[in-house]
């Protein structure tokens, strides 16, 4: 009986075995036949990137690429939004899948023959419009997995949601806040998910290689404003004032007293950083005001208020102590972007599989920020990163994001076509 019963459990387990197997080689087979569409797309929306909430022209490239799939598609979803609903031949989990859209206000050096030239005017300058972080690819990546998993329609068991995400960025205009992952989990596209699969693509890793992490991966993003009000004089008379600039020197230096004596960084690294500092018209005057702007990084909400507690209490009674009045004003901008951990084990197999474990690599936690994090809170999820840089480079030497020189290696696209149709149709097979 029992050796009747082991024999049942090996055909069990080696029928699933196959099934996977010959999922994954359907997959790598129209993956590599959609290569060359996956990068043309990704050179035309590269040549004509466009910047948070206004990404128009794109969303109308991915909607009519979505149906000519056959997968249901609902537009203008957080002002831009595109979402795709492919419907699997069977019953099962639905799995989401996540590509940001927008641009960056910055000004292409590249000598590419699909340079963007597309300019704006930001700040009361006109400046370039460039895909400077690698939107582009996340979107040329996706297209290429709604095709990939569509053409495997009948063999799905579950159900896959494609986000196409505006103004990860944000947006740049005066007057609008809207942040495009956090509008769309407040529109409902993670009605129904059960999990969350997303990438980015990485100038300085290797291309052929995937970066993960499990838990904090990236941190939580603060924007910090300090107004210091003091009274003006003649800078000959300094008697005669409350001097903003000097308080606003101590308040600085000050700050920097947190992260060394108040932060335990052996559990979670953070970071205060002062970026801006306005004050005063001439040499001779000692303003009445300073404005100082910045960016708090953290990986959790104990040590988040933990930060913010601190900053107010070392900017007000700084202030206090010199006689001037110091306003301050945090803003939440994006949560740390936390991998759930028992999704992230799971999923450790497959990303083995897809890339070679020799190319799986487990990162550092990151003080950038993205605002994936949203949709995790909603669902798990599990966000990586994906090697962009030619191989034999040096990550030194190369051009990081957001900076005009940023370059990505097509050849490393794939990878990541492979990569998310891999993840999705594993994770079903586990449910």
């Amino acid at each position: 009986m029992f050796k009747n019963y082991l024999i049942f459990l090996i055909a069990l387990f080696s029928s699933a075995s196959f099934a996977q197997t010959t999922l994954h080689k359907d997959i790598d087979d129209r993956s590599l036949a959609i290569k060359s569409k996956v990068i043309k797309w990704r050179r035309d929306i590269h040549q004509n990137p466009e910047l948070g909430n206004h990404e128009t022209r794109t969303a109308k490239l991915i909607a009519a690429h979505l149906r000519s799939l056959g997968i249901e598609v609902q537009e203008q979803v957080a002002v831009t939004g595109v979402v795709g609903l492919l419907k699997g031949g069977h019953d099962g989990p639905t799995v989401a899948l996540r590509a940001d859209m927008d641009a960056l206000p910055v000004t292409e050096r590249n000598d590419l023959p699909f340079k963007s030239t597309k300019t704006t005017v930001y700040n009361g300058q006109e400046i370039g419009i460039m895909h400077a972080c690698g939107h582009d690819t996340h979107v040329a990546i996706l297209m290429g997995v709604a095709e990939v998993l569509a053409g495997m329609k009948g063999e799905i068991h579950g159900n896959v949601k494609f986000i196409f995400q505006p103004s990860e960025e944000g947006v740049f205009e005066e007057g609008v806040d809207s942040w495009g992952a956090k509008q769309m989990v407040e529109e409902g596209v993670m009605e129904g998910v059960d999990a969350i699969f997303g990438l980015h693509i990485n100038s300085q890793t290797e291309v052929g290689k995937i970066k993960y992490r499990s838990g904090p991966a990236m941190a939580a993003v603060d924007n910090l404003k300090l107004t210091v009000n003091g009274r003006q004089a003649h800078g000959a008379y300094p008697w005669s004032s409350v001097d903003p600039i000097v308080t606003s020197a101590q308040i600085v230096n000050a700050l920097q007293t947190i992260i060394s004596r108040n932060v335990n960084i052996t559990e979670n690294p953070a970071i205060v950083t002062i970026g801006s500092i306005h004050g005063g018209v001439r040499q001779n005057i000692i303003p009445e005001k300073v404005e100082m702007l910045g960016t708090i990084r953290t990986y959790g909400t104990k040590q988040q208020s933990l930060i913010h507690k601190r900053i107010h209490e070392i900017a007000t009674n700084t202030g206090e102590a010199a006689g001037a009045n110091v306003d301050v004003v945090i803003d939440k901008i994006y949560p740390a972007t936390i991998n759930d951990s028992d999704l992230t084990e799971k999923m450790v197999p497959t990303l083995q599989l897809v890339a070679g474990a020799e190319n799986l690599i487990y990162h550092d936690p990151i003080t950038g920020a993205e605002d994936f994090s949203y949709f995790q809170m909603e669902a798990p999820g599990l966000f990586i990163f994906l090697g962009g840089m030619s191989k034999g480079e040096d990550p030194a030497d190369v051009a990081a994001h957001h900076t005009p020189d940023f370059f990505i290696d097509e050849s490393g696209l794939l990878l990541g076509v492979r990569a998310l149709s891999y993840l999705t149709l594993d994770y079903m097979e586990m449910k």
